[in-house]
């Protein structure tokens, strides 16, 4: 059942999953870190998103993504990095011992990593969020049944000169659509959280380099 993966044995089986990879990525410098929420919202276990705020500058924009940034200079590691920008995105104070584990890092562009920090929220109630205007347009869950389901799965082929590179993963028929790095850290969650149930269909050489 999917609400085994907010028991406690549910969050001890995941943290032992990550812990290598923890103790490996999570003190590696990287150029940014997004906290994965999962929540539990009127009882049902989701993940939490952002929609980027139109006026921010870049190509990321208006997107949808997991609450996150740019390492700041004083971030001790990639995890304080997550929390720190969830809060002042959010006005989301997530404690250091909720976080689970590090899931495998992205990259963004050349030369430039992006490590999913995954946290166990608990109840969360959408209202009692703060949002940043300046950096967020809006907030919302998504429940991991939606998520799981095939019809709202996707799949995105990319190619390059003319030639086929690699394939992402597309989640649909939510407030926004779930696409780029948000929708393949959501694959690596779910394949963690759901083990048996979600099967990816991930095609290619390579994921993007930018």
């Amino acid at each position: 059942m999917l609400s085994d993966c907010l028991s406690a044995e549910g969050e001890r089986r995941c943290r032992r999953l990550l812990a290598g990879a923890t103790a490996r990525l999570r003190a590696r410098p990287a150029a940014a870190a997004v906290l994965v929420p999962l929540c539990s919202v009127r009882g049902v276990p989701a993940l939490l998103y952002t929609l980027r705020s139109s006026r921010l500058a870049g190509r990321h924009k208006g997107d949808v993504s997991f609450p996150g940034g740019k390492r700041d200079p004083t971030d001790r590691d990639v995890v304080q990095t997550a929390l720190r920008e969830t809060r002042e995105e959010l006005g989301l104070v997530v404690p250091e011992e909720h976080v689970w584990g590090v899931l495998r890092p992205l990259q963004d562009q050349p030369k430039a990593s992006v490590v999913p920090v995954l946290a166990g929220v608990g109840p969360l109630d959408l209202q009692s969020l703060r949002p940043n205007p300046e950096e967020v347009d809006e907030v919302f869950a998504l429940p991991l049944a939606h998520l799981l389901q095939a019809q709202n799965q996707g799949y995105t082929h990319f190619c390059h000169g003319g030639h086929f590179r690699y394939t992402l993963p597309v989640f649909l028929h939510g407030p926004h659509r779930i696409w780029g790095l948000t929708a393949v850290i959501t694959e690596f969650a779910l394949q963690l959280l759901a083990p048996g149930t979600y099967q990816p269909c991930l095609a290619g050489p390579e994921l993007p380099k930018g």
